[in-house]
Order: structure tokens, then C-alpha cells, then sequence
């Protein structure tokens, strides 16, 4: 098959950071099957996740976007794929990733609405959404509150805007001291989420 096109997208304050390994995993997978991929690393490029007064204008010729949003949208059009990692705090994404689908997700960019029915922009795009948590997904499961993630950020964010959403790789009981046989299983589980999803091109 013909090369993708990849953008991924990770949050984590710590460059040493499990989250961090993960997303590097991916990409050097990404380089192995011969696919071309651009990273935003938000906290490292220094992203302002802060949405201002001006931005909740519909984005249009009267009211463009600003200029980090607009080079985020623009590597959004040129991707076939986005990839999305982040750890699970309080069962949501860093404010750094909200902030992020915050000002780049925006009306009249990802999506308009009306009449509360959301229409998504960026269909024909696929997605990958990779996230780690504390909690075990097991107890998360049984309290119902996986449901409510799925809910919210596969559906409510990723569909909604368009996405095909090809997988949600999970990593629970992720702690400060993993063990490095238990690191390289989760590795191992990325690297074939790649394979499985984009062969070489």
C-alpha cells in the first residue's frame, strides 16, 4: 500500500514519562513501515492551550484563527490519520489536550452544528486514540466509567468530528516503578496496533 500520511499529537509534561515512550514507539514504527509522520508534542513545542474570547467566533473569512491554530489545522487536512496520546487524569485528557481540541476542533473547522446536531468536517480521516491509566480498566469497566470515556472522547470528540476511529489502545495500572517486562509487553502492543492498522508501504 501506498504511504500514510500520519499526524500524532501527544500530551505529558514529563519527556522521560511512560506516555512519552509510547508515543516514540510509534513513531519509529511508523519510520520502519515507511510512512511519513509529523509529531506535535505540545508541551515541548510550548502550545497555549488557553481558548480566548475571540475564538469562540466561528472560524471563517471574517474571523480566522490564529496562527499555531491554523498550522494545526493544517497538518490536521494534510494527514490521513491523527494519533492522539495522553494519560487518563481524572478520567479526562490533560489540559494541555483539551486545550488543544479545544482551539483546533473548532466550529467551522471540525465541525458546525445545528439545533444541537453535530455535522463533522474532517470525515474520511482516521483516528488512533492511545491512552494510559492508574486504575486498573477491569474496576473502570464495572463502575461504568470507561463507558463514560468512550462516551465522551471516542464518540463525543473523534466521531463527532469525522473520524474513523480505528482503535483505542488502553494501558492500566500503569505506576511510577513498571516493571521493564511489563513496559515491554505495552511496547510490544503498540507496535502492532502500527502493523495491524497501516502495513509497509
Amino acid at each position: 500500500m501506498a504511504p500514510i500520511k500520519h499526524l500524532v499529537v501527544v500530551a505529558h509534561p514529563a519527556v522521560d514519562s511512560f506516555t512519552m515512550e509510547l508515543a516514540r514507539t510509534y513513531v519509529l514504527e511508523l519510520d520502519k513501515l515507511g510512512h511519513g509522520h509529523r509529531t506535535h508534542d505540545l508541551y515541548r513545542m510550548g502550545f497555549n492551550p488557553v481558548l480566548a474570547a475571540h475564538e469562540l467566533l466561528p472560524i471563517g473569512a471574517d474571523h480566522p484563527a490564529d496562527a499555531d491554530v491554523t498550522q494545526a489545522q493544517n497538518d490536521i487536512r494534510v494527514a490521513d490519520v491523527l494519533t492522539v496520546i495522553y494519560p487518563l487524569w481524572w478520567l479526562s485528557m490533560p489540559a494541555m489536550m483539551k486545550g488543544y481540541i479545544d482551539r483546533v476542533f473548532a466550529c467551522g473547522f471540525a465541525y458546525e452544528s445545528h439545533s444541537g446536531v453535530v455535522h463533522g468536517f474532517l470525515s474520511g480521516k482516521k483516528s488512533v486514540l492511545i491512552t494510559i491509566s492508574g486504575a486498573p480498566l477491569p474496576l473502570l469497566e464495572k463502575s461504568g466509567d470507561w463507558k463514560a470515556v468512550q462516551a465522551l472522547q471516542d464518540t463525543h470528540v473523534f466521531r463527532s468530528s469525522g473520524f474513523e476511529l480505528l482503535e483505542h489502545l488502553h494501558f492500566d495500572e500503569i505506576a511510577p516503578h513498571l516493571s521493564d517486562a511489563t513496559a515491554e509487553q505495552h511496547v510490544a502492543r503498540v507496535r502492532s496496533c502500527v502493523r495491524q492498522h497501516f502495513p509497509a508501504g
